[in-house]
């Protein structure tokens, strides 16, 4: 019996300490993480808008979010910021989203999308993808095709395509779910900004 609680004892001081340990590296590290974060966000609202001097985060608008969500089910609209110039003039908008139908989990990326509907492009800040696949779509060969586009009507939008990618997008080989996931998530965006911001 004494042994029982002599490893009873044991067993919990290293819980104790192990428990202790995590915490302070919880907090030796939180800071920086964030930082981190912040970071990223930051260098891919300028990647999508490279001439805007500042942003400014502004409300989402939550009954829009759910008409997207409707649409497009896979996909949430994260975040949208203001890009501005350096009079403070609205040049476009950035909206970061969150597509839920990568291969790998998760991909979260940024979306620009100048005042007159012109799509700037996306920078990826999470993406879990597989190597040599789905994670190309970090790559400019795929990203390019978004840079630039606009729409005929308020109807329109991007599809994936896996041959003539004439007003589609090429999907990448081997990885025709994460180019999905990446387009739908720019539409998703794309219906926002029709629905609230244009």
């Amino acid at each position: 019996m004494n042994k029982i609680v002599k490893d009873a004892l044991l067993l919990t001081l290293i819980t104790l300490v192990s428990g202790c340990a995590l915490g302070l590296v919880h907090e030796v590290t939180a800071a920086p993480i964030q930082a981190a974060n912040e970071a990223a966000t930051a260098a891919a609202y300028q990647e999508v808008f490279p001439d805007a001097e500042s942003f400014n985060e502004i409300e989402i608008d939550t009954a829009a979010a759910e008409t997207v969500k409707a649409t497009y089910a896979d996909d949430d609209i994260e975040a949208v910021v203001e890009a501005l110039d350096g009079s403070g003039s609205v040049l476009g908008y950035v909206l970061t989203i969150t597509s839920h139908a990568g291969y790998g989990g998760d991909i979260t990326f940024s979306i620009g999308v100048t005042n007159e509907g012109v799509l700037n492009g996306y920078s990826i800040t999470d993406i879990s993808e597989t190597a040599g696949l789905g994670m190309k779509a970090k790559e400019e060969k795929f990203s390019s095709q978004f840079n630039g586009v606009t729409f005929d009507s308020d109807d329109s939008y991007l599809e994936v395509t896996k041959v003539d990618p004439s007003g589609s997008i090429e999907a990448i080989s081997g990885a025709t779910i994460t180019s999905k996931a990446v387009t739908y998530g720019v539409d998703a965006g794309l219906m926002y900004f029709r629905t609230v911001l244009q």
